[in-house]
């Protein structure tokens, strides 16, 4: 099937604006911990330097394959000196990473925390030392952040919930039995994500949720949380998973069953890997969250903090913290449904490699108009 690509990429652009709005966001990634990367000022608009923590790399490939590159391309446009670097996972090394930016004297902590006492931990020392604090991609509840960059979490829900009932529908399925497998407890991205797919299912009523546990973010755990729900659940037509790192767990589970593409699956991160399995039919679709939307927006934040600019014309929207009862000032971004009919909008956009997606599914990617 060969589409516009213009026209497509058009609408993808349009509809990846930055919105107002309100809630929080997900995810983690792949490869590895801190390297460093720091930009000219040659053609910049602010002098200063920004820190970046990034959370893990197991959890989702995008932190290292979208995020970094995405930040670091803004932070480089933008004349900023930029320090990258990865927890890996460590509440300890996300601490000491804390530290040594502080002492290297950021002007901007731009931070996705692990869990919310690290997080707030952090905060708290940046804060002291005069350092303003961009939560970027996860709000981290209770912790006090000047800003808050991300998309529309609850968007994203709404997308995966209404996403697998048309697959289902479009397979000649109108009922039956799905479950959950939800992201980290500790992740208020995960409540949110949580909130948008369980009220789509209940909005639409054709579908009952007769298992529900978290996957934690992790691709291995998601596949034993489908070993169990298959036992107790034979008949399952469908599956929500909260991102591809999961679903890619879960799909290999089902391999070993012999039931890959029988139950469906979702996912998020528009990752090669869950591009893949949409395009193969195992998973319904892909959540596109444009990690460049997202950066442009932190980069443009931090160079108006720097400067002492007004950020009201960029920090539009408000996100609530419910731990401290206050609004903090927000840039939210649209998330974008993936299907098999529009995968090209994610290689468009330059935040997937078509010879990534299509490696040992060529005649797919034809047949789709991947290139």
């Amino acid at each position: 099937m060969v589409r516009n690509k213009g026209a497509r990429l058009a609408s993808l652009v349009a509809a990846g604006v930055l919105a107002l709005g309100a809630l929080a966001a997900c995810g983690s990634s792949d490869s590895g911990g801190g390297s460093e990367g720091s930009s000219g000022s040659s053609g910049g608009s602010a002098t200063g330097k920004v820190g970046v923590i990034l959370p893990d790399s197991k959890s989702s490939v995008r932190w290292e394959t979208q995020d970094r590159p995405n930040l670091q391309k803004a932070f480089d446009a933008a004349g900023l000196e930029s320090i990258i670097q990865n927890a890996e996972g460590s509440p300890d090394t996300y601490g000491q990473i804390c530290d040594q930016m502080i002492n290297e004297g950021v002007n901007v902590l731009i931070a996705t925390d692990l869990d919310p006492d690290s997080g707030k931990a952090c905060i708290d020392k940046a804060k002291a030392a005069g350092v303003a604090v961009i939560d970027y991609d996860r709000l981290t509840l209770g912790g006090g952040a000047d800003y808050y960059v991300s998309f529309d979490n609850v968007k994203v829900g709404e997308l995966q919930g209404q996403g697998l009932i048309d697959c289902l529908n479009g397979r000649g399925v109108k009922s039956g039995p799905i479950a959950f497998i939800d992201g980290a407890a500790t992740d208020n991205n995960a409540t949110l994500f949580k909130q948008g797919y369980e009220t789509a299912i209940k909005d639409d009523g054709s579908f009952d949720v007769v298992a529900d546990q978290s996957g934690d973010w992790d691709p291995d755990t998601a596949g034993k949380v489908f070993d169990q729900f298959y036992a107790a659940h034979p008949d399952l037509v469908g599956l929500v998973t909260a991102n591809d790192g999961m679903a890619g767990g879960v799909i290999a589970r089902q391999k070993t069953a012999g039931v890959e593409g029988k139950i469906p699956v979702t996912g998020q991160d528009a990752t090669a890997e869950g591009l893949a399995n949409v395009l193969q039919g195992y998973q319904c679709g892909t959540v596109f969250k444009d990690t460049s939307l997202e950066a442009k927006a932190a980069s443009d934040l931090a160079i108006a903090i720097i400067n002492g600019d007004d950020t009201t014309a960029i920090a539009t929207g408000t996100v609530n913290d419910s731990e401290l009862g206050k609004d903090v000032p927000s840039v939210l971004a649209t998330p974008v449904w993936i299907t098999a009919d529009n995968v090209q909008d994610v290689v468009d956009a330059g935040q997937a490699n078509a010879a990534d997606i299509c490696k040992g599914i060529e005649k797919l990617c034809q047949k789709y108009g991947v290139s």
